[in-house]
């Protein structure tokens, strides 16, 4: 069974911060293991800074129905790769194909990281973004793939996995691209959606749905236009002050409102975009690029300020760094 032993070298070459878990030289799994990709996952834990990974022990020992270890990798809340096993690991099950990866056993062909967030309100953090970027861009290159070769779980996924959350893949499979050749450092990119924990505000008076299918997530907010802001505002950490590319996603239906007011708090002030939300929904919309700055704030709100008829919808909003 052939192993990976370059892995820990390769990660600390290309500046990722590593941590050795044990014996990870000769803890693995029995069978098969010639891996020609990276499979990206989320942990389904809760990690925290006082808490960064949560789930590594039973990523090196597994669980009562799946032995250990469950990734050659974890990815701590602070970007540290927690290296566990330079062999097969129980990670990845059988993959129905996606892209170039083939149909067959995901545990022979993938490499997996597991990156320590819940990904049902909580989101990947930048630190763990930018050094899964990194790691997946030098390994990828130690193998003499391309970016296509790094894939989600929920992309090759069998039984209906959803890791990882809260990310576009196409997005950050170019960012491993553009690491690999050379270009500009990963982009940051992140994720609000309404059920977001700590990220989301908004008054009772935004009501709770799940009539479209449209939506991103579990649910959706909506709110009868008035001549009163009311905003439903989401809170990002923004790595530096630069320009971001802001999008927005909502469910789309002849009922909702055709003037729904988005507020970017930039650099200079307040920018309203006004969008219609009766088309063009169940996809990320662009709402401008715009100059934000740096630091831990509310950044973007959906108003109810409108003097069109119809619900105003507020479901998630991405940022990237452009």
């Amino acid at each position: 069974m052939a192993t990976i032993p370059w892995l820990v070298d390769v990660l600390r070459a290309a500046g990722v911060q590593v941590v050795v878990e044990g014996d990870w030289l000769n803890r693995m799994r029995p069978g098969s293991f010639d891996p020609i990709g990276v499979l990206w996952h989320h942990t389904a834990a809760t990690s925290s800074a006082s808490n960064p990974h949560p789930a590594l022990n039973i990523c090196i020992n597994g669980r009562s129905d799946l032995a250990g270890p469950l990734c050659q990798a974890l990815v701590d809340y602070n970007g540290v790769f927690h290296v566990i096993s330079a062999g097969r690991c129980n990670h990845a099950g059988a993959s129905g194909g996606s892209g170039p990866i083939p149909a067959g056993d995901g545990n022979t062909l993938m490499i997996g990281w597991e990156i320590d967030y819940n990904g049902v309100n909580q989101e990947m953090t930048a630190a763990q973004y930018n050094a899964s970027i990194a790691a997946t861009a030098a390994v990828l290159t130690r193998l003499g793939r391309n970016s296509s070769y790094a894939r989600g779980h929920r992309e090759t996924s069998t039984s209906g996995k959803i890791d990882p959350s809260f990310i576009d893949l196409n997005v950050m499979r170019a960012d491993v691209a553009a690491k690999m050749s050379g270009g500009n450092p990963p982009a940051w990119s992140s994720i609000v959606d309404n059920t977001t924990a700590g990220r989301f505000t908004a008054s009772a008076n935004w009501g709770v749905s799940t009539y479209s299918a449209q939506r991103y997530g579990a649910d959706y907010r909506y709110a009868e236009p008035v001549a009163a802001s009311d905003a439903a505002w989401y809170k990002f950490n923004v790595p530096a002050t630069a320009n971001y590319r802001v999008d927005a996603w909502w469910p789309a239906t002849s009922g909702y409102n055709g003037a729904a007011p988005y507020i970017v708090a930039t650099t200079t002030g307040n920018r309203t975009v006004v969008v219609d939300q009766r088309a063009t929904g169940g996809q990320w919309r662009s709402l401008g690029t715009f100059t934000l700055p740096a630091g831990d704030a509310n950044r973007v709100a959906v108003s109810r300020w409108s003097n069109a008829t119809g619900l105003i919808v507020a479901d998630a909003v991405r940022l990237t760094r452009v």
